[in-house]
């Protein structure tokens, strides 16, 4: 899949992290929702270094996650000042940080607090909160993990995750079953539900909107219209919200945003100078 090895990690201060390209850049992608805080194997670490593949020949790109034990209360701000530690830690000075969901909602507080370690931003399938029925929704996973009840926890984020249009109306009750027979395959199976808990009740509390005006470095808000967690009208909030944000909408697109066209649209973003930056709306192309 990769010309260069996929490896995994922990940094100084806990990050769990999975790494790979060899270009002269670094990006730091500040991972989305997990049911443990520990890098990535098996098909859930297939599907991200995948989806970012287009980062390798650029960058050394780090898919980086929270610290395990997080404790009671741990906010989303708390969160964000663990990456920044990181980052001036490993790195010393700004880098590119891209925030795909639950990751995004971070990196909004580490944008707006810690300008001089972000060069550019991407808040990838991600805006300054959620829509309410995905925190009912994952509040309910919560809950479901608080009881070990990890088969019905996989199905219950699964559930939100899938259209009820098209095929999958047909599709949609196997397709639970299978990924609440097979969850532990992709997610794992926690020995604590703590981390996950913790991040969910985090993220229910995190709404950034009066804050967007913060974020200073230049900001690529992308997702898709049909995604489940966040509407496009929240997208667009988001971006209207951050000075000079440039927003790109995918037509038919859910969560996250992915594909060719994606890549090609953050390589041009993370690449264009001060001046290219603009407002813009885009369907697939």
């Amino acid at each position: 899949m990769f010309g260069s090895k996929v490896s995994t990690g922990r940094f100084r201060n806990g990050l769990p992290y999975n790494r790979f390209g060899q270009g002269p850049r670094v990006a730091i992608v500040f991972q989305g929702l997990l049911f443990e805080n520990r890098p990535l194997t098996g098909f859930s670490a297939y599907v991200m270094t995948r989806m970012y593949r287009f980062l390798e020949a650029g960058y050394r790109t780090y898919i980086v996650t929270r610290k395990p034990g997080l404790p009671e209360g741990y906010s989303m701000q708390d969160m964000a000042n663990d990456y920044a530690e990181m980052i001036k830690e490993e790195f010393g000075g700004p880098v590119d940080v891209i925030g795909v969901s639950t990751g995004g909602s971070i990196a909004q507080h580490f944008a707006a607090d810690h300008p001089q370690l972000v060069r550019r931003l991407v808040l990838h399938s991600s805006a300054f909160t959620l829509r309410e029925e995905a925190k009912r929704a994952q509040m309910r996973v919560g809950q479901l993990a608080r009881e070990r009840r990890w088969r019905a926890a996989y199905a219950a984020l699964m559930d939100l995750s899938f259209p009820r249009k098209g095929i999958w109306k047909y599709l949609i009750r196997p397709f639970l079953w299978l990924g609440s027979l097979f969850g532990g395959v992709f997610f794992g199976v926690p020995e604590d539900p703590a981390d996950l808990v913790i991040t969910i009740e985090a993220e229910d509390k995190h709404d950034f909107k009066e804050r967007l005006a913060q974020i200073k470095a230049p900001t690529l808000v992308v997702g898709g219209d049909k995604d489940p967690f966040y509407t496009e009208a929240l997208f667009h909030k988001t971006a209207e919200g951050i000075p000079n944000a440039k927003l790109i909408v995918y037509k038919g697109m859910g969560h996250p945003a992915s594909g060719k066209q994606f890549g090609q649209d953050v390589i041009k973003f993370l690449n264009e100078k001060p001046a290219e930056h603009a407002c813009v709306k885009a369907g697939l192309r």
